[in-house]
């Protein structure tokens, strides 16, 4: 009995030890970028990214990412074309009055090589779907001129837009869509450590 209860309390100790260790990062909107791609009309590439978003990560003792999780806030969507970005947030697509959010929380981190496969749950117009990002090195950390610690990576993922309800959708003449079903997600975060 005493041999239990002496297991227990290490292993209770060290579940503190290992909870104690984990950084936990805020995404920096100053200096990170929320952006897509997509191909117009079969011949080019139209992009466009997200001004409000907000996200943190996690990393253990030895710096490696653990978790990762982020907000888009769906009328911040900037194509550089005030029309589009008015299509984009109608019904046809995002449905930004009845979803104004779009979030992503991961359920499992694997490591890549010096980066990472994150796979989580990706919620846009109501829809959830497991998506897997590529996430690059984790760089850093360093520490800024005012004291913050920071690191930074980059994350892209492949998605279909039909899986998650945006299903607007126009025919080419010569046979093809006049916006891909296919979008490429693009992140560029720089992770700020929480005090603590």
């Amino acid at each position: 009995m005493r041999s239990l209860l002496l297991s227990a309390a290490l292993l209770a100790g060290l579940s503190v030890s290992t909870s104690a260790s984990a950084d936990r990062w805020t995404v920096d909107p100053a200096h990170s970028e929320v952006g897509f791609v997509v191909t117009h009309m079969l011949i080019s590439t139209v992009k466009g990214s997200f001004s409000g978003f907000e996200g943190t990560a996690e990393t253990d003792a030895k710096g490696a990412l653990t978790s990762l999780q982020g907000m888009v806030k769906v009328p911040s969507v900037d194509t550089t074309n005030e029309k589009r970005d008015g299509h984009l947030v109608s019904p046809d697509f995002f449905d930004a009055a009845t979803h104004p959010e779009m979030r992503f929380a991961s359920t499992q981190v694997k490591a890549n090589g010096k980066g990472y496969q994150v796979t989580g749950d990706l919620t846009i117009r109501g829809v959830t779907k497991p998506v897997t990002f590529q996430v690059g090195e984790l760089k850093g950390p360093v520490t800024d001129p005012w004291g913050n610690v920071k690191a930074g990576t980059t994350a892209t993922a492949t998605i279909n837009r039909q899986d998650f309800g945006v299903s607007w959708s126009q025919t080419l003449d010569a046979g093809g869509a006049v916006v891909s079903d296919e979008v490429e997600i693009e992140l560029a975060l720089q992770l700020v450590k929480s005090a603590g």
